[in-house]
């Protein structure tokens, strides 16, 4: 089930995308986050038979007709993300910063902040001001769905309510002037996520899925997920260790490959760049570099 958080008009409302149509559940639920607390068969049954109703009556939204958001446009928390989770993004990392990396033993752990969120289809910003060295990063990401602590590995799976694509952006400039991940990916827009959550039953191998980017048609990253240094029971195990994951955390797992830094020469985005990260079974998010002047 592909679910999503959506405007009408200046409301934010959640449903379900059906093919290519859209069924409101705000009859059921008031937002998504509501929905991933309260997931269980009668909900599910209930949100089944609104698509099926809706779907007989002809009550669907064409998709194109809507604006969509991040599908938790206000999380509550900020997004855990990894670094360094790909063997060849280590490698062409320290290539570019021409110093020596290892391979981590252990899982290189950040967070962008909650005003870095963006939707499908947003603007990102880009001010000269602030940045010079806009980059890309296509992402799996999973969706926490029970809340937990100390979470064995054998279970970990289970506390996951679904999937959807994060595009990494960093300006790597300050991520260098810094020396850590927080302000060069934290900044406001820079977090786009969706274009909707797919729940975790229809993707029963997170580990088997293709992810890509492209900007302006041409492919910058296209890997696997099988190439993840660590998987995603491993991920929630660790993280979860004495620190306890809630409902409706939103966690990355790494980039592959192919980022604009990693180029010889390096390559960044400028205004008016096409960006889009697919990963398969979820789909595309697509986003537009815009110039925005400090005021």
């Amino acid at each position: 089930m592909r679910l999503v958080t959506y405007l009408d008009g200046a409301t934010e409302r959640v449903g379900v995308v059906e093919n290519e149509g859209l069924v409101d559940l705000s009859s059921l639920v008031p937002d998504l986050l509501t929905l991933i607390a309260e997931a269980g068969p009668p909900l599910w049954g209930a949100i089944r038979e609104k698509v099926a109703v809706a779907l007989q009556k002809q009550e669907v939204l064409p998709l194109q007709s809507v604006t969509l958001l991040a599908p938790l446009p206000h999380p509550r928390k900020n997004l855990i993300c990894l670094g360094k989770n790909y063997v060849a993004h280590v490698t062409e990392t320290a290539r570019a910063r021409q110093r020596p990396d290892v391979i981590p033993d252990h899982p290189v752990f950040f967070s962008k902040a909650t005003t870095a969120v963006n939707r499908p289809g947003g603007k990102i910003p880009y001010n000269p001001q602030v940045s010079t060295k806009l980059d890309w990063e296509v992402e799996l990401a999973f969706i926490v769905g029970k809340q937990g602590k100390n979470i064995n590995r054998a279970e970990a799976m289970d506390y996951i309510f679904g999937y959807t694509i994060l595009n990494d952006f960093t300006a790597r400039d300050l991520q260098e002037q810094h020396r850590q991940f927080y302000k060069g990916k934290g900044l406001d827009g820079m977090a786009p996520f969706g274009p909707w959550i797919v729940t975790a039953d229809e993707i029963p191998d997170p580990h088997n899925l293709r992810l890509s980017l492209r900007v302006n048609g041409e492919t910058m990253q296209d890997a696997c997920t099988s190439a993840m240094i660590f998987r995603i029971p491993d991920i929630i195990a660790i993280l979860s260790l004495g620190m306890t994951l809630e409902i409706g955390d939103i966690v990355a797992t790494g980039t592959p490959s192919g980022v604009g830094m990693g180029m010889q020469p390096p390559r960044f985005l400028a205004p008016g760049d096409l960006v889009e990260a697919e990963v398969e079974k979820i789909g595309i998010l697509h986003n537009v570099v815009e110039l925005e002047l400090a005021t």
